[in-house]
């Protein structure tokens, strides 16, 4: 249980960071600008920061669940589909994601759920499928 809590603890930092350096350095003026062009200030504030680690922890949880069951192919691409394009698919039906970011976001986005499901396999003692 402990490694399962490590694992998942561990690929929690590891989200977080990366979700940080993708949305608050590389693709920060994006989302600055397509905020500025809906008369909105993008939510920076430290219950957003709260939020989206609460985001990364229930990601890395279901990240875990999911290697319990799939194989780790299975697991990236049912952790990315859940994680992400649902994500888009709802910021971008409420009209806040600038969709100039996604070919950027997409690949660091896959990266990002890689390196987690790696993180999951390596650390956890339960290394189903």
């Amino acid at each position: 249980m402990k490694k399962e809590i490590f694992s998942i603890l561990l690929t929690t930092v590891w989200i977080s960071i990366s979700e940080f350096v993708r949305n608050s350095f590389l693709l920060h003026e994006n989302w600055i600008s397509h905020y500025r062009g809906l008369g909105m200030s993008f939510p920076e504030q430290p219950i957003n920061g709260a939020v989206w680690g609460i985001w990364s922890l229930s990601f890395a949880i279901v990240i875990y669940i999911l290697h319990l069951r799939f194989s780790f192919l299975q697991t990236i691409v049912l952790s990315w589909l859940v994680g992400f394009v649902l994500m888009w698919l709802v910021v971008g039906n409420l009209g806040v994601l600038p969709f100039s970011i996604l070919p950027f976001a997409i690949p660091l986005s896959l990266l990002e759920v890689f390196v987690a499901g790696f993180i999951i396999k390596k650390f956890s003692s339960s290394n189903a499928k």
